[in-house]
C-alpha cells in the first residue's frame, strides 16, 4: 500500500489564503465543520482547496465563494468606497478541524 503524499506548501498558497475570517456567523459554521477564509479577488476554488489542504494538512470537500461589495461611505463629509472582498466558505471532512486562532 502507498504513503500517503504530503501536499506540498507552495508561496502561491500564501497569497491565496489572506486571513481568517472570524465573525458570529462564521464562528456558528464551526458547528458544521466549516472555516471561512478571506481570500485573494482572483483565486479560483481549485487553488483555494489545494491552499488549504496544503497549509493546515486537512482533507477539503467543498469551497464555496462569496465576493462581499464595498460599502460607500461618507469621512470628514468626502464620500469614498471600501474595497470588495472574497471570502471561502471551506467545508473540510469529517473529524478534521482547523485552529483559526494559531498561524499558518
Amino acid at each position: 500500500m502507498a504513503k500517503k503524499q504530503e501536499a506540498v506548501v507552495d508561496n502561491r498558497h500564501y497569497d491565496v489564503v489572506l486571513k481568517p475570517h472570524i465573525t458570529e456567523k462564521s464562528t456558528l459554521l464551526s458547528e458544521h465543520n466549516a472555516v471561512v477564509f478571506q481570500v485573494a479577488s482572483d483565486a479560483s476554488k481549485p487553488e483555494i482547496k489545494a491552499a488549504v489542504e496544503a497549509l493546515f494538512n486537512v482533507k477539503v470537500t467543498g469551497v464555496n465563494t462569496i465576493v462581499a461589495k464595498g460599502k460607500s461611505k461618507l469621512w470628514k463629509g468626502k464620500p469614498y468606497k471600501r474595497s470588495d472582498i472574497k471570502k471561502a466558505i471551506v467545508t473540510l471532512a469529517a473529524g478534521q478541524s482547523i485552529d483559526v486562532t494559531t498561524g499558518i
